[in-house]
């Protein structure tokens, strides 16, 4: 066990710490500082640095920046490429794997070995790869590299193990699948092609079988040239000599004719018969004008001919071809069918899209049953068989990104009863109108693990809409959706001028969101500086939403001096228990009230009708001050047992009671010191002449210590005193300069692909980007059962603040504990002047008892205001209080505080605040963000820092535990969504349009195995359909031959080897490393083994054969030299 003293004597290796002039109350990291405190602690840590690895476990969203798409037809399984090299492998729901190629290159091609469990990809650093799927963690086996020529077209034929590809010089090579070598068989380009053509023909663009004849190839160059390749005799069958170039070429499922798609957005059809012209040439959306001649069209850039067996008419699937003049029309997929043709318009551009269909054989009738369509930012399936072409309801979370994704909070270990709620709640507002068959892509097989418990992630979108995801076992589904802007008014005709000086764009972004699971009370925090408190209830209700408006606008300026005190302020008599003022009329006479005591946004003040879900009960705004904007909200924090709710911002402090919907407290927060500020500095004064003529009263002031005016120093005195029940003592004073207007920060708004590579030490809208020599921003709050002072003995609730100072405030409270007295006396709110000081900003708090255990947040029991009244069951407050009352008979008084900033963490004992330990985090970056979690029963600090490492530290004596460097280029998307939860996981948005999940657990990673979906299942390929005797005879039946035969190096002889080098992959080692933990790993290591040793024996069985077959030879000769010798004299020698 070890120990923690709060005196320890003769340690010599504790330093004293004294940053930035503080007290000297910290010591070297980890170690234990010789601050004097009351008694000795022991507390047991549980936690070593085994506990600890970092993992990635799975990503939601579809693919940011998608290239290819392709699809098993037996295994069902569908396989989408990106830009930056990643692979989602997707099966039915919980079968969802991401695999990332390491060199990051964007993936061109996609094709699988149909029903072996492997895919190839073609990148665009000219290198194939083999991935081997039969494992939960797919892995490369092979690579080759290509290095004199650029890769531009992949085809695989069912059941070979040959690959064609096709190069940008127009050559065609052919690799081993099983070796992943190169044959020596090369079709040139230039023997393609006839010798009478000049030009060079282009990058191959089509390779693919005749379904009537496998050795048959049919290779489509750029510049619209094709060629029928007969591989058995090495030459041409025909050369077809388009003028438009081809983007894509389809084969009738008999043979005997062909489909191209060309630039001029034309579609032509080609017959064996006669290659001389094209059968029909069709332009699907050009008319004809008046002169004759067809309007141009855009490319269509691939069609897909599928014949079935229920219609004579076959399918025509292709994207694009419409015409020019058609300006603003969306993307579109054209479905013909027949004489009939639909046009189905997406959301963003088509990237790629596939035709699935019954049977994997090119020579039977495909029978399409559906079409899956991957878009720039979504994937959709639509369902061939209904005449509508309904579209599949998604069952991946693919719309994460509807709206930018700008916050996330991560819960683990939620209310078992709070996902069903949601969910039931949600499905009343879902979409209509879906294919009601199975969702096609179907493969692999998932079941849900052992160690799950309820997750839920929320996301805050720039529209204001607010999701909540089920992420229980690592899959992830739409709850809830929450509009938050159907809680202003929408902005009239003659206020778009002025709403658009307010907020340039997204007035309703989502900031920040603060969640109490068990109350079930949520609030979220708006870019327009608003802050919105919403209850959920089960039942519909008609109510008006209370609107609080917040004067916080502060600035530092000089002295006041003597003369200044002819504008001070009349004060007014202070009996009243409401603190904030009235605010002055908008429609004052004055100039400069135009822009005074205005919201950025408008509250609906009529009644509403609210259906049942989350329920806006109240809307606090910070107003405009003398036509200065507010400034954005930075923290936030409520406590649904006190019905308390916290703001702050660069400017200070609001306390909002949202039971009897009033302000408790409001004031900058150099005045939340008092005397107990550290700092020498100025005071902040309100501007001066800037006092409203309305008639109303305005704030009071506050004055330095030296001030000689003895009205001011009064007011000061008196505000001190009875500082909540004195109405003017905020300060409510304009920043100067000039009007700045609210915005998203750039990165995450509709362009959020751009990536900063590095952080600046400025971050806008975050709390860092405050200048700190003017301005002292709030950067973290939380409600706690605590000590405000040291000569306390019982905790109280009370407010922790931490600024971007690294000063820490701790504000007691009072509040009634009777119900009926909580709905009408006010809550007393009395800074104590208790300073506590860190390194840097602060970021989070957390609190211990003594024995080491997280001291949650007392909470009410959700009740449902809104349901019918029950005399039997009255709805009264249930409150759960966890404060340190509740064990000091085992524990002793007082409990331990966790305060980290963006440097430093310190470990604090109260109510003495003495420092017990202190470790700097890093000393060359800084931490984004902190959270104090709990990880196998026990609990730590987990921290991410804007240098990419992730680290955690023990609790209490802050001992690192944990330090990887996991991120090395971050960027701001990833340090605003990155948080942690209970449970060793955590998450971050890693692109625009995913989330990845990660865990910090080790005893996750070792059961991740058992949580993945399997990709790969057993299933027997369906046999080739028996065409008949008369097709057969007639030469309708495809003729199959043997590639080996042709490729093989006996016949075709080696590739150059300049030409590719083969690099083995890992992938049959990542399978036995993935099962490295308990027995399963004690199996493999004992299989690898095995296999090793019979490998050793193999090797050594051969040896003795070579060595009995070389002692053979040698007798024979010495028998051969004996009888030749036998009859010799010995002169004949």
């Amino acid at each position: 066990m070890k120990k923690f003293r709060k005196v320890l004597d003769g340690l010599t290796t504790s330093s004293p710490v004294n940053p930035g002039g503080s007290p000297a109350c910290g010591s070297a990291a980890g170690t234990p500082s010789t601050a004097p405190t009351p008694r000795e602690l022991e507390i047991q840590e549980t936690l070593m640095s085994e506990h600890f690895q970092i993992c990635k476990t799975v990503r939601h969203g579809v693919p940011y920046q998608p290239t290819a798409l392709a699809f098993d037809p037996v295994q069902k399984i569908l396989a989408i490429g990106s830009r930056s090299g990643g692979v989602r492998l997707l099966g039915r729901p919980g079968v969802d794997c991401h695999c990332q190629h390491e060199s990051g290159a964007a993936v061109l091609q996609l094709q699988f070995l149909i029903n072996e469990g492997a895919l190839v990809t073609a990148c665009a650093d000219d290198t194939l790869h083999l991935w081997n799927l039969r494992q939960r963690r797919p892995a490369i086996l092979h690579s080759l590299k290509f290095s004199r020529e650029r890769i531009t077209f992949c085809h695989l034929p069912f059941q070979s193990k040959w690959l064609y590809v096709g190069t940008e010089r127009g050559n065609t090579h052919i690799v081993n699948i099983e070796s992943f070598i190169l044959s020596g068989y090369v079709i040139m380009w230039n023997k393609a092609i006839e010798l009478s053509t000049k030009t060079h023909p282009g990058p191959v663009v089509h390779l693919s079988d005749s379904p009537k004849d496998e050795g048959k190839l049919l290779i489509g160059f750029e510049s619209g040239t094709i060629v029928m390749w007969d591989l058995r005799a090495k030459r041409t069958d025909f050369r077809i000599h388009y003028d438009e170039a081809i983007h894509s070429v389809s084969w009738h499922h008999e043979g005997r004719q062909f489909m191209c798609s060309h630039s001029d957005g034309s579609l032509s059809m080609w017959n064996l018969r006669n290659t001389a012209k094209p059968l029909q040439v069709t332009f699907p959306h050009g008319k004809t004008q008046r002169d004759g001649r067809k309007e141009s069209c855009k490319p269509i850039l691939k069609v897909e001919y599928k014949t079935s067996r229920n219609s004579s008419e076959a399918f025509v699937v292709f994207s694009g071809g419409l015409s020019y003049d058609k300006a603003g029309r969306r993307p579109t997929l054209t479905i013909m069918h027949g004489k009939a043709i639909t046009v189905l318009e997406m959301d963003y551009p088509i990237v790629d899209f596939l035709v699935l269909c019954d049977t994997p054989y090119l020579n039977e009738v495909q029978e399409p049953y559906a079409v899956v369509v991957l878009l720039e930012k979504d994937f959709v399936v639509v369902d061939l068989t209904q005449s509508n072409f309904p579209i599949f309801e998604n069952p991946y979370p693919m719309d994460i990104h509807e709206s930018p994704v700008t916050c996330t909070a991560y819960f683990a270990d939620c209310p078992p009863d709070i996902i069903p709620v949601l969910y039931s709640i949600g499905a009343k507002h879902k979409k209509t109108g879906y294919s009601h068959k199975e969702w096609p892509v179907s493969g692999g097989t998932w079941a849900v693990g052992s160690q799950t418990y309820p997750e839920i992630i929320i996301t805050g979108h720039a529209d204001g809409s607010i999701k909540f995801w089920d992420a229980t076992a690592i899959t992830l589904q739409m709850l809830y959706k929450l509009k938050t802007s159907k809680v202003f008014e929408k902005p009239k005709s003659g206020d778009v001028g002025r709403s658009a000086e307010l907020v340039e764009e997204d007035p309703y972004a989502v900031q920040m969101i603060s969640w109490c699971p068990q109350s079930r009370i949520f609030c979220v925090v708006g870019i327009s500086a608003h802050v919105i408190l919403y209850r959920f209830s089960k039942h519909d209700a008609n109510t008006t939403i209370t609107s609080l408006e917040v004067r916080l606008q502060c600035e530092m300026e000089d002295v006041i001096s003597p003369s200044d005190t002819e504008n001070t302020p009349y004060f007014s008599d202070p009996s009243g228990h409401s603190p904030q003022p009235q605010p002055p009329s908008p429609r004052s006479n004055t100039p400069d009230s135009v822009r005074d005591s205005i919201p950025c946004l408008k509250v609906k003040d009529r009644m509403i009708r609210m259906p049942p879900g989350y329920q806006a009960e109240l809307v606090v705004q910070l107003l405009w001050v003398d036509g200065e904007p507010p400034q954005q909200i930075t923290s936030l924090d409520l406590n649904s047992a006190y019905g308390l709710l916290a703001l702050g911002n660069c400017n200070g402090l609001a306390v909002v009671d949202y039971l009897q919907k009033t302000i408790l407290l409001c004031m900058s927060t150099l005045e939340l010191y008092g005397s107990a500020d550290p700092f020498q500095r100025l005071t902040r004064s309100p501007r001066k002449n800037r006092q409203s003529t309305s008639g109303t009263h305005a704030p009071c002031v506050s004055e330095s210590h030296e001030c000689s005016n003895l009205i001011s120093l009064f007011c000061l005195l008196f505000c001190f005193l009875k500082w909540i029940n004195c109405p003017f003592c905020p300060i409510f004073v304009s920043v100067k300069g000039p009007g700045r207007k609210l915005s998203l920060p750039t990165d995450l708004k509709t362009d959020l692909g751009t990536v900063e590579n590095s952080f600046s030490r400025s971050r806008s809208s975050s709390v860092s980007s405050i200048d700190r020599e003017t301005k002292e921003a709030v950067t973290t709050l939380q409600f706690a059962e605590s000590y405000g002072r040291k000569s306390d003995t019982l905790p109280t609730p009370c407010l922790w603040v931490g600024t971007s100072l690294g000063l820490v405030l701790i504000i007691p409270m009072s509040i009634p504990t009777d119900e009926q007295e909580r709905q009408e006396d006010p809550v007393t709110v009395a800074p104590a002047g208790t300073v506590l000081m860190l390194k840097s900003s602060v970021l989070r708090f957390g609190f211990l008892d003594c024995g080491g255990a997280l001291i949650n947040s007392p909470y009410e029991v959700w009740r449902d205001q809104h349901a019918p009244y029950d005399s039997d069951r009255p709805r009264k407050r249930k409150l759960v209080n966890f404060s340190p009352s509740s064990f000091q008979e085992a524990s002793g008084d007082g409990h331990l505080a966790v305060v980290c900033s963006e440097r430093q963490a310190k470990v604090f004992f109260m109510p003495s605040q003495a420092c017990l330990y202190v470790h700097n985090i890093t000393e060359s970056s800084f931490v984004l963000r902190a959270d104090v979690v709990s990880v196998c029963n026990s609990v730590c600090l987990a921290c991410f820092c804007a240098n990419g490492h992730i680290m955690t530290l023990s609790l209490p004596s802050l001992r690192p535990l944990l330090d990887v460097s996991y991120l090395p280029l971050t960027d701001m998307r990833i340090a605003r969504t990155f948080c942690f939860t209970n449970g060793g996981q955590a998450l971050y948005l890693c692109s625009p349009t995913e989330i990845q999940r990660i865990t910090y657990s080790q005893e996750m990673c070792d059961n991740l195995q058992e949580m993945l979906g399997e990709l790969f299942t057993p299933i027997e390929t369906p046999e080739a359909q028996n065409r008949g005797f008369l097709k057969g005879f007639f030469g309708g039946n495809a003729q199959t031959f043997d590639r080996e035969e042709l490729f093989g190096e006996a016949a075709a002889g080696k590739a150059s080897r300049s030409l590719a080098q083969h690099i083995p992959g890992q992938g049959g080692m990542e399978g036995m490393k993935a099962a490295a933990g308990g027995v399963v790993g004690e199996l493999a290591r004992a299989r690898i083994a095995l296999d090793e040793r019979g490998q050793r024996l193999g090797e050594l069985e051969e040896r003795t054969a070579l060595m009995m077959t070389s002692a053979d030879t040698f007798s024979k000769h010495a028998h051969e030299l004996m009888l030749k010798c036998k009859d010799k004299k010995w002169y004949q020698f």
